[in-house]
């Protein structure tokens, strides 16, 4: 049981970092025996939007950036770009900078996420349903992106869009359609597969039905517990037990942050509710990172049917019904006195 965490793992830009060509004026910046740069001391006055392309050239960022004084001057900022490595990380779209800036510190706010007004951040085990507003406040329309969620290209083998939309940060430029911004949500996704091995053949899953096993795991624990949560499962499914996973309920109704899981709320008639429908719901509840993708292929070894998170980081796994009913009551305990409240 376990509510939406900003994972580190997430953090990774994807594959659509611009390619800085920092090509041409190399020898002229550094052959320059000065360029004119405000003091990295000054206080900055304003803010602009600056709008950075695919494809776009290091010389072309530096001549905008001094058009619209950010910086002093253009080869300011491109020998500082040419000297930092980290500069081909500047990923394309609007970035609110200040003005007045020594060229550090430009570079330094263009590489800033926050500063990238278009950023989409998707984190593992979001779903596609909370990654349209992200794309709608990013300057995509609504119409756009529910267009282009029906008609991407899928993998072949795979049927719905929800867990292809790989977790990382996305920015893209100003007039990016939404199919291409999807498009390479769902190659990344398909890359990250191939990587952690989920396309190849296996004797009891399909690759679509290792994705759903993926996200199950991603949505019921933490990464030290993946390993595990993905032999429980298959324990479940080789005795033909439901696999009673509340993240799948959760995932229905849409509801983030509740750790318990009402009577009721088992009974809801979905093909998705674990409770009451034997086998893997119909597709992914997530949309699954790298680590759950590895586990879903790679399970720990043993004769586990139950887990239960009694306490924050505190997750326990046995085959005794009995044990696991003990811990149940130690898990009420523990949720009644708030010790869930605070974790994520």
């Amino acid at each position: 049981m376990k509510t939406l965490s900003n994972s580190p793992l997430s953090r990774v830009l994807a594959a659509v970092f611009i390619a800085l060509l920092f090509t041409g004026l190399l020898r002229e910046v550094r052959g320059a025996s000065s360029a004119p740069d405000f003091s990295c001391d000054a206080r900055s006055s304003g803010e602009v939007n600056i709008e950075i392309y695919e494809g776009q050239t290091g010389s072309s960022i530096a001549a905008v950036l001094a058009t619209n004084k950010v910086v002093k001057s253009a080869k300011s900022f491109f020998r500082e770009a040419v000297s930092n490595p980290q500069s081909s990380r500047i990923a394309p779209g609007t970035h609110r900078v200040n003005l007045g800036l020594c060229a550090s510190k430009a570079l330094e706010q263009l590489l800033d996420p926050q500063r990238n007004v278009g950023l989409i951040s998707i984190v593992e085990g979001m779903w596609v349903s909370e990654v349209i507003p992200q794309m709608v406040k990013a300057g995509f329309s609504s119409a756009d992106v529910q267009s282009a969620l029906k008609t991407v290209k899928k993998p072949a083998g795979f049927n719905q869009v929800e867990g292809l939309l790989f977790p990382a940060q996305y920015s893209f430029a100003k007039g990016t359609s939404a199919k291409y911004a999807i498009e390479s949500m769902v190659n990344r996704a398909q890359q990250a597969m191939s990587g952690a091995g989920l396309l190849s053949s296996y004797p009891k899953f399909n690759p679509q039905q290792l994705l759903i096993i993926a996200s199950l795991i991603q949505a019921e624990g933490k990464s030290q517990d993946f390993e595990k949560i993905s032999q429980v499962i298959r324990n479940r499914l080789k005795i033909g037990m439901p696999l009673q996973f509340d993240s799948t309920v959760h995932y229905v109704k849409k509801s983030r942050g509740k750790i318990f899981l009402s009577t009721q709320s088992t009974l809801i008639s979905s093909t998705y509710n674990t409770y009451r429908r034997y086998g893997l719901p119909p597709g992914p509840i997530n949309n699954p990172g790298e680590a759950a993708m590895r586990a879903a292929i790679a399970p720990q070894a043993g004769n586990w049917l139950y887990f239960i998170t009694v306490a924050p980081s505190d997750t326990r796994f046995t085959s005794d019904v009995n044990q696991f009913s003990t811990w149940k009551i130690e898990y009420k305990k523990n949720l009644r006195e708030g010790k869930f409240r605070s974790s994520k």
